[in-house]
């Protein structure tokens, strides 16, 4: 646990569930700039939030959850704050599932800016590039040590997998960005992608950006 009493968490405590029950796209909105936390038995990493999707409940036919409820995606109907973990292409993806339970909606986790245990990040990813660490949301799953056991894991119960406030809440509107999401293959109108301005960490093509 020596990590983990040199990081902030003890100073801002994880997410409320209340933090996770609103409209998806405002928590997808909102969770830039917070501090995602892991803790697993080689220590602890922890980066800055730079990039999101939101997934909606109805209307969104690149939603998880859209053909209905199964054994894969039971997570996403809640309840509001816990982990949605999938994999694609027999990587792992991590979102936080959003809205009352029953509502399947969820905030896809895209990019993190590495800031604590970037050396167990390099170990993990066989890299030494911390720009290309956490910049996806699968590279992010490997870099955090994230997999389908934290698929449904509380986010509010500040163990294990977590999130915070980061000191510079909140941030202004002009650091924001918007644009249709990445890689799906079908709800390409809807412009439910949110990521940092000029921030390297942030994934995906620059003609993405608006």
């Amino acid at each position: 646990m020596p990590d983990l009493l040199r990081t902030d968490s003890l100073v801002e405590p994880p997410l409320p569930p209340d933090f996770y029950d609103r409209d998806v796209v405002q928590v997808a909105r909102e969770l830039l700039g917070k501090r995602l936390y892991r803790h697993s038995r080689d220590g602890v990493v922890a980066g800055r939030i730079v990039e999101t999707e939101a997934y909606l409940a109805t209307g969104d036919s690149a939603c998880h959850a859209a053909r209905g409820r199964t054994r894969k995606n039971v997570s996403m109907f809640g309840p509001p704050g816990r982990a949605y973990v999938y994999s694609i292409h027999a990587r792992w993806c991590l979102n936080a599932v959003t809205q009352p339970r029953g509502v399947p909606s969820a905030v896809l986790i895209r990019a993190v800016q590495p800031l604590l245990g970037i050396g167990r990040m390099q170990r993990r990813r066989k890299s030494q590039r911390t720009v290309d660490l956490a910049r996806g949301p699968s590279r992010l799953c490997e870099a955090f040590q994230i997999d389908r056991r934290l698929d449904g894991w509380d986010l509010s119960r500040g163990q294990r997998l977590w999130l915070t406030h980061d000191p510079d809440d909140p941030l202004p509107d002009h650091c924001i960005g918007n644009s249709p999401r990445i890689g799906v293959t079908s709800a390409l109108d809807l412009c439910l992608r949110f990521y940092l301005r000029d921030n390297h960490y942030v994934s995906g093509p620059k003609r993405l950006r608006i």
